[in-house]
């Protein structure tokens, strides 16, 4: 499994647990908060009420007729209290009256109780003793079934115990009010959970993110593609980043020295063995002038070619260890063109070749002059090398649709065997010239594609039909630094 679900099935099973653990217990708690706050009002009501009874009781048994006028008044009277969500439109209180052997005296419940006997009644029993007393009962109306809470408080005169009076409220106002908190509640606890769970997501993201982006740049390099550190914030992920970062410079670093040195030494030993040949034999004194004039021009061309391996071989290592390009301008592609062009007039007239250009108007973009003249150079150089006489050479410039700038050069030479077409750009590798026969140093290709990547650009060469080669370097109007 990857990191990112990983991470985000723990914070959502670290929270869900966590959530789950606080709404069942806010839940679960609720219901007896809600009953408190029911109960204490009605203690204040019962013995308010129980000494009211006392009062009008003069003689040493209860006397109802006050509380009777009382509740027929109150039962009369029609309201409307809003109350929050709530509307309430009837008093609910439920009291009655006991003498002092728990005998019912007064019921505010049109008198149904009247002369039964509540003397176990927890309430009322509390009570007699001279206790707290309370009691909750299950009962059922219309079949809805609630409870009612009942407070209980002796009525004393004179020190005499005259009776009890519990007051009872059913609990179906708090049950509103408590089903209404939990809806709200997990409503508001299934929002929190669900912002925790973007959160998550986010967080999760901001962590793996940066890791799939180092991941997607380590495959890159082992594929052997030029790419840059890509973008990892300024968190640890950075320094990884970076230290791998380091890291891969210096094993390619060494890669690279030991690449370039078993191959430099390969490529040189041969002119340097024509050189040494040829010094050996111009140490015979009795030589023709014109076999010595052949070998030192044999020693010249030799270290020529040293001397332009040895150059490429430089400006390649400098291009492969740079990451963006420095001092880029604002280019006209046409006018690199047409310089490149007259700086191998001389070869192409040799050679009678003629040559088809198509360099008009301006096609301006930005890069470094002197790598795109290297680039264009080389690639016009090798069409007049593999162009036989009185061959054909076509170069022109376009804009294309996709936001580039093109050179194209096409000739017809023999084209690009098949068994070279995939290793054209491989450092070192070249084909024979149709005139001379010799190879060139199989640098140049190599440093047209590294010079195409530093300005984001692209080189494709392809053989055309029906013969010959056609090669294409694009370039972005706006390259990426």
């Amino acid at each position: 499994m990857k990191i990112f679900p990983r991470i985000l099935i723990g914070i959502i099973a670290v929270a869900g647990v966590g959530f789950a653990f606080l709404l069942f217990w806010i839940v679960r708690d609720m219901e007896p908060q809600y009953r408190k706050v029911t109960e204490e009002p009605l203690a204040d009501i019962a013995y308010t009420l129980a000494s009211l009874a006392a009062v009008a009781s003069p003689g040493e048994t209860l006397d109802t007729v006050l509380f009777d006028r009382m509740f027929r008044d109150v039962q009369k009277r029609s309201f409307s209290a809003r109350i929050h969500d709530f509307t309430k439109e009837d008093m609910d209180l439920h009291v009655y009256l006991t003498d002092r052997s728990g005998m019912v005296l007064f019921d505010s419940d049109n008198g149904k109780a009247v002369g039964w006997d509540y003397s176990q009644w927890n309430d009322v029993y509390a009570a007699l003793k001279g206790r707290y007393g309370t009691r909750t009962t299950k009962t059922k109306i219309h079949d809805s079934a609630f409870t009612i809470m009942y407070v209980a408080a002796p009525v004393v005169r004179a020190g005499k115990m005259l009776g009890v009076l519990s007051v009872g409220k059913p609990t179906t106002s708090s049950d509103l009010f408590i089903a209404r908190s939990r809806q709200r509640i997990l409503l508001a606890g299934t929002a929190v959970f669900l912002a925790v769970l973007i959160t998550a997501a986010v967080i999760s993201g901001m962590v793996t993110r940066p890791l799939e982006r180092l991941t997607n740049y380590a495959l890159t390099i082992k594929e052997g593609k030029r790419t840059g550190l890509p973008e990892l914030g300024s968190s640890e992920i950075r320094q990884l980043g970076l230290a791998f970062d380091e890291m891969r410079d210096a094993l390619d670093g060494r890669k690279y020295i030991e690449r370039y040195v078993e191959t430099l030494t390969h490529e040189i030993k041969s002119p340097l063995s024509a050189i040494q040949g040829a010094a050996e034999l111009l140490d015979d004194k009795e030589m023709p002038q014109e076999k010595k004039q052949r070998f030192l021009d044999n020693i010249r061309g030799e270290t020529f070619r040293i001397r332009t391996l040895v150059d490429e071989l430089l400006l390649l290592s400098s291009l492969e260890s740079r990451k963006t390009r420095v001092g880029a301008e604002a280019l006209d592609l046409n006018e690199i063109a047409a310089y490149v062009l007259e700086s191998m007039l001389p070869m192409i007239e040799q050679k009678h070749i003629r040559l088809e250009q198509s360099l008009e108007g301006t096609l301006a973009f930005r890069g470094e002059r002197s790598l795109i003249q290297h680039a264009i150079t080389n690639i016009l150089q090798n069409a007049v090398e593999f162009t036989p006489q009185n061959g054909v050479i076509a170069i022109r410039t376009a804009a294309a649709r996709d936001g580039h700038v093109e050179c194209i050069i096409e000739d017809t030479g023999p084209g690009i065997p098949q068994y070279a077409q995939h290793r054209i750009f491989e450092r070192f590798y070249s084909l024979k010239r149709p005139d001379t026969g010799k190879k060139s140093s199989g640098l140049g290709l190599s440093l047209v594609r590294e010079i195409m990547t530093l300005h984001n650009g692209v080189a494709d060469v392809q053989n055309r039909q029906p013969n010959g080669t056609r090669a294409v370097l694009r370039f972005p109007l706006v390259p990426a630094v």
